[in-house]
């Protein structure tokens, strides 16, 4: 089946535009709620429970306090750079979403609709420019309110973000080694396994390139300023951060940027790395789209549902993640942010990439075909290098503690206590 052309595809589009930006804005909604529930778990409390049955109305009551609280402006602030910011801050993620493939082609009387806002070509190449246009919004945020604190607060999150935007996109250089394309839906049918037929690899990128996910998901952490990564908030050290200033929707644009950073790094992680709307352990859902667009398989309505929700079950499992590490794990002092990512993050990724690409043109050389058998190859090398990553490297020395600095080696202990024997 040929896909939409003409005043069909117009309308599909707009269509979809629609659609998809509510349903951002539905989960967004949904994930406030989920997190405040989280947090009442792992603090062994119950969490929102008044508003509503069992609290679900408690997102419409913040909504409203947010339109409704009065809106106040520094009288020293930059207003058009302070007004501009949030909105800064909102775009890069809503946009991202747009090249998002949520599920199979949906056939229609007047053709092919494919799950996308835009298949543009350069999906990957489109994700990591975009991507890198959050930073402006922070740093606009903290230099237009006029104030130390938010300046802090902006300087902290620019040098945060920019750091591990650059390990983020190297953790994706092997996925474009094995996909050989650029296009998001290709991303997802290279991944599709159990008869997914010739030039797949039979399972989910996140076994064959284990540590390249492993950096994905701990950089796609730190550039949404979320725990332990959120340096640039830090209320017990900066007050609020880049947003010390702003209050009632402004604040707001904020909030749900970064929830709308939150999903779409998580739909990004599925994508890239957890098959996509692949359903794991069937055939029945394959529908591959292939690199000059055309669809392999016969697309479906019932199709179409099964892996939009497959699709979104992945994505609200790694939110779900996200908000357990957040309660989690304890916020890193600022020099171990900064010493993780140039010296640990760019170092070992730098490594990674040139092992990978070493390993995937030997077994090309040895004849291995694309398939299972060349994915569980790379699945067993991936693993030792996460075995050797995480036992043997670190081990508290490269990411060090508090004390490190105070903490004398055999050599100067030895030194020290000669000395006092002398004296």
């Amino acid at each position: 089946m040929e896909a939409v052309s003409g005043t069909a595809f117009v309308v599909a589009t707009i269509l979809k535009t629609l659609v998809f930006f509510v349903l951002l804005l539905l989960g967004v909604a949904l994930a406030t709620y989920m997190e405040r529930k989280v947090a009442g778990f792992m603090q062994d409390r119950s969490g929102p429970n008044r508003v509503g049955p069992l609290g679900i109305l408690q997102v419409m009551a913040d909504g409203l306090k947010f339109i409704l609280k009065e809106e106040v402006t520094p009288g020293a602030a930059h207003k058009k750079f302070f007004v501009l910011a949030p909105a800064l801050a909102l775009f890069p993620a809503t946009v991202l979403f747009g090249v998002i493939p949520l599920g199979s082609p949906l056939p229609t009387p007047w053709g092919r609709v494919d799950m996308i806002v835009a298949d543009v070509p350069v999906g990957f190449l489109y994700v990591l420019a975009i991507a890198s246009l959050a930073v402006y919004g922070v740093v606009m945020a903290g230099w237009a309110s006029n104030s130390k604190y938010s300046f802090l607060g902006g300087l902290r999150g620019s040098a945060q973000m920019i750091s591990y935007e650059i390990g983020l996109a190297m953790s994706l250089v092997p996925v474009l080694m094995l996909a050989g394309n650029v296009r998001m839906p290709v991303l997802v049918s290279m991944q599709q396994s159990f008869g997914a037929g010739p030039a797949t690899y039979g399972m989910w990128f996140i076994l064959p390139l284990l540590v390249a996910a492993f950096f994905f998901v701990v950089s796609g952490l730190a550039e949404t300023n979320r725990m332990p990564f959120d340096l640039p908030e830090a209320e017990a050290e900066i007050v609020g951060g880049y947003h010390t200033e702003y209050s009632s929707m402004k604040f707001g644009m904020f909030f749900l940027g970064e929830y709308f950073h939150l999903i779409t790094t998580a739909a990004l992680i599925t994508v890239f790395f957890l098959g996509g709307w692949d359903i794991p352990f069937w055939s029945g859902d394959n529908v591959r789209v292939l690199a000059d667009g055309t669809v392999v398989g016969e697309p479906t309505w019932w199709k179409t549902i099964l892996t939009l929700l497959a699709f979104t079950a992945k994505t609200v499992l790694l939110v779900a993640f996200f908000m357990f590490v957040r309660w989690t794990i304890p916020r890193f002092r600022y020099d171990q942010l900064m010493d993780l990512g140039w010296k640990v993050f760019i170092p070992a990724l730098m490594a990674y990439i040139m092992f990978m690409a070493v390993a995937i043109y030997a077994l090309d050389s040895a004849g291995v075909e694309v398939g299972l058998a060349f994915s569980a190859a790379l699945f067993g090398i991936n693993l030792l290098l996460a075995l050797f990553l995480l036992f043997l490297v670190d081990r508290g020395r490269l990411v060090k503690g508090a004390t490190a600095k105070t903490r004398k080696t055999p050599r100067a202990a030895a030194a020290a206590a000669a000395g006092a024997e002398g004296d």
